[in-house]
């Protein structure tokens, strides 16, 4: 049982005086969710108010408690109103009331509380500046007038300030900062926005921006902002500190700039991040439906990927697509208004592939050479915070990486009293932590094959479990069924009272499943990736499953396995893959026009005949790799999927209506491509266009895969199909796919609120670890 302390009591001037001719009646409350530090607490006390109610408020390790009492028509009204209209920052969970003999109370309070136990509260992701901040922040007459801290209890940083629970100010970045006179009226106010908005600060007491250039201050607050607008017009690049770590910025419609940024950034190809001022701006630069439009004004403020209306050099090569994000500090805000380029390419800092700086000193460090000169912020950042990153596909809303604006709230509801730590996967890490039943997904963190980034990986499960003060002795730990991922390793290094690993694609299945909390339905499942360890050490990565999180899920079905050549190499050289694609086929000419493949590939060829060093694999990643190949993309990747994402848009350039080709065949529990392949290379050989074949690949892909699942659906008695993986980040596959199922009868699932990618295993794995479906280890 907790217990409170009580105290530091706010008493409401207009206390509920209760009328004896009226019935009286008490509830106790108790509401779990995303309550504390969003102004919860002040909005229950104005609806007491508003419904002349006597009682209390508190913040407790689990969310919020509140014992009300008075007359019936305005207990039911507050009960309403209080499950109806939380604030914009507050994500309810549950709301558990029952009813109390009424104790006579002549006043509402909110008071303080002392923890007793494990703290199983949410913590709000940080959120963007809100309207009312806004205006402050454009009015000469207020005080706040062009502060770049301007915070309120609807917006600000949240998680990326918080060093522990409960969220209080102490326990911030933010309690080197002690509050001017007027600051601390507000914040002890309970009907003022700011009253317990734990970053408050103004000009006079809180932190301010310096640029720095050669290692010397330039200039302050409102001078460093106009100093680094001049310097993005001049064309440099400046490195911005911001709400979960820095950013490089540079004018994105100057091509030597972005052009000098990737040299010096070590990013050859891959896209970089733009941000624009406006909703305005975001509709002349890339194309907008409601739900793109939605999703960049949600209150994530995530990166949304949605097709170019403009030709910015060097920006997005190979790619039809932008990331485009609107301001969501009012740093970014006064950077506009002071004249910046109106299309920012806003990068996360640092050399290819390494986690985002966030701490000043690394920053200054990390960055030199990079960056020409630093914003830099003075309000430390407590864990770096990439940005998100979004996007609306056939299935809806979708997250691609899961951090600033979602992390760190609860992403499933896995009923269970056991603690639980996901450790995931080793590409687009993320952790899971089950508290009190809720699944608490963390930021994203990286790839693990980075030194800097296993660092983070091991910082964020000690960050997550000491701030919900989690004994690692209490700890079931899952992690993959992989013996040599990096986060494998380490799982079986840290205290727990059990460890279990999961198959990396039923955790990708699970992940969906656990989201929606179904997991006792029975679903067909497909995970469709570029590499995995399968149940018999062979690389998977195109699997159907049967079953359910409950019950568990059996293997029924996988593309057809082919020898890969190389084993990790091949998801780097396309080439390579498709030396083991191709092997039974064995297509003649492949070293002249129109395919002209490299001499890796017939390197290659030698090692999958001689067995050496050669690994069985179902991927459909490879698969994706091999046809871009036959169609042109035959050098080095750069960065991760970056074949598969060039077929996927030279597929959208070409004409729908062009001839089809065959689709793969499914002959008992394979799908076999090789007809498919064949097809290719004869239309290639014919000199047929390579965006027409692209887009006839994928058609053939999705007919051969839904005439699959039509099949199994009618042999095991299910009509849910749950579509995850990294291969489903394609957009054309998955509405092509979701256009085919539906009219089949089949209802298409797929990742929601947790990326479909790699991003997403440790979700699955956390839910099938309690269920029992992870093997000891």
């Amino acid at each position: 049982m907790i217990g409170w302390q009580r105290g530091a009591i706010l008493t409401s001037p207009r206390a509920a005086s209760v009328l004896d001719t009226t019935e009286l009646k008490a509830s106790f409350i108790r509401v779990r969710g995303t309550v504390q530090g969003v102004g919860f607490r002040p909005f229950v006390y104005r609806l007491a108010q508003r419904y002349r109610l006597a009682g209390w408020v508190r913040n407790s390790s689990s969310g919020v408690e509140i014992h009300v009492e008075g007359p019936a028509p305005g207990m039911t009204a507050f009960l309403r109103e209080l499950e109806s209209a939380p604030p914009p920052a507050a994500e309810i969970a549950t709301i558990e009331t029952e009813d109390r003999a009424p104790s006579g109370l002549a006043a509402f309070e909110i008071e303080s509380s002392g923890e007793r136990r494990s703290p199983t509260a949410r913590i709000s992701p940080d959120l963007p500046v809100c309207a009312a901040c806004l205006a402050e922040l454009a009015d000469p007459d207020d005080r706040r007038h062009r502060y770049p801290y301007v915070n309120c209890t609807d917006c600000g940083p949240r998680y990326s300030i918080v060093l522990a629970l409960p969220y209080d100010r102490p326990l911030t970045t933010m309690r080197e900062f002690v509050m001017c006179d007027r600051c601390a009226a507000e914040y002890e106010d309970p009907l003022n926005r700011r009253f317990h908005a734990q970053p408050n600060a103004c000009p006079r007491c809180g932190p301010t921006f310096v640029l720095v250039e050669d290692g010397e201050e330039r200039a302050r607050a409102g001078a460093a902002i106009a100093a680094a607008v001049e310097r993005l017009r001049q064309g440099r690049v400046l490195a911005v500190k911001g709400i979960g770590g820095y950013h490089l910025a540079a004018d994105a419609r100057c091509a030597d700039t972005v052009g000098a940024l990737r040299l010096r950034k070590g990013r050859r190809e891959k896209p970089f991040a733009l941000m624009v001022p406006s909703l305005e701006a975001a509709r002349r630069l890339v194309e907008l439906d409601a739900e793109a439009e939605a999703l960049l004004t949600s209150m994530a403020r995530p990166i949304v990927l949605a097709p170019a209306r403009e030709v910015l050099d060097g920006v997005s090569p190979d790619n039809l697509d932008y990331g485009v994000m609107l301001p969501y500090a009012p740093l970014h805000v006064l950077l506009f208004e002071a004249g910046a380029p109106e299309v920012l390419l806003m990068t996360s800092a640092n050399r290819s592939n390494e986690p985002i700086a966030y701490g000043d000193d690394d920053a200054l460090r990390q960055l030199a050479g990079l960056a020409d000169a630093f914003l830099i912020g003075e309000r430390p950042i407590a864990r770096r915070v990439d940005d998100s990153i979004a996007a609306v596909s056939a299935l809806g809303q979708t997250v691609l990486r899961r951090s600033r604006g979602y992390a760190p709230a609860a992403v499933a509801r896995l009923p269970s009293a056991d603690f639980v730590l996901a450790v995931g996967a080793d590409l687009k890490n993320t952790v899971t932590l089950v508290v009190g039943g809720d699944a608490y997904m963390s930021q994203h963190i990286g790839d693990l094959e980075q030194v800097e980034a296993m660092t983070a990986h091991r910082e964020t499960i000690d960050d997550l479990t000491r701030m919900y003060a989690v004994d690692g002795r209490d700890l079931t730990i899952a992690h993959d069924l992989h013996p040599e991922y990096a986060s494998t390793r380490h799982a079986l290094t840290l205290e727990s009272r059990r460890t279990v690993a999961v198959q990396h694609h039923r955790a990708h299945v699970a992940s969906v499943v656990a989201e929606r909390g179904a997991l006792e339905t029975r679903v067909l499942g497909v995970a469709l990736d570029g590499t995995g360890y399968g149940d018999d050490g062979t690389i998977w990565g195109g699997e159907i499953f049967a079953g359910s999180v409950a019950a568990g899920f059996e293997r029924i079905a996988h593309l057809r396995s082919v020898p890969l050549p190389g084993g990790d190499a091949a998801a780097r050289h396309p080439v390579q893959a498709a030396a083991g694609f191709l092997a039974e086929l064995d297509p003649p000419g492949l070293d002249a026009p129109p395919f002209s493949f490299p001499a890796r590939y017939f390197e290659a060829r030698k090692l999958v005949a001689s067995g050496m060093r050669t690994f069985r694999t179902t991927s459909t990643g490879r698969l994706f790799d091999t046809v871009a190949a036959l169609l042109g993309f035959c050098r080095e990747v750069t960065f991760e999927g970056q074949a598969a994402i060039w077929l996927e848009h030279l597929a959208r350039g070409g004409a729908a209506t062009a001839a089809s080709i065959a689709e793969p065949a499914f002959d008992g529990d394979e799908l076999d491509f090789r007809v498919t392949l064949d097809a290719l290379v004869e239309h290639r050989r014919r000199g047929d266009s390579t965006a027409d074949l692209a887009g006839a690949f994928h058609r053939a892909l999705a007919r051969g895969l839904t005439e699959t699942l039509a099949v199994l659906a009618n042999e095991h008695g299910t009509r849910i199909v749950v579509l995850s993986g990294g291969v489903f980040q394609n957009r054309l596959l998955t509405r092509l796919v979701v256009d085919a199922l539906l009219p089949l009868g089949l209802e298409p699932w797929g990742n929601r609120n947790t990326p479909s990618n790699d991003g997403g295993v440790s979700l699955g794995q956390a839910a099938l670890a309690l269920s029992g479906h992870g093997a000891a280890t």
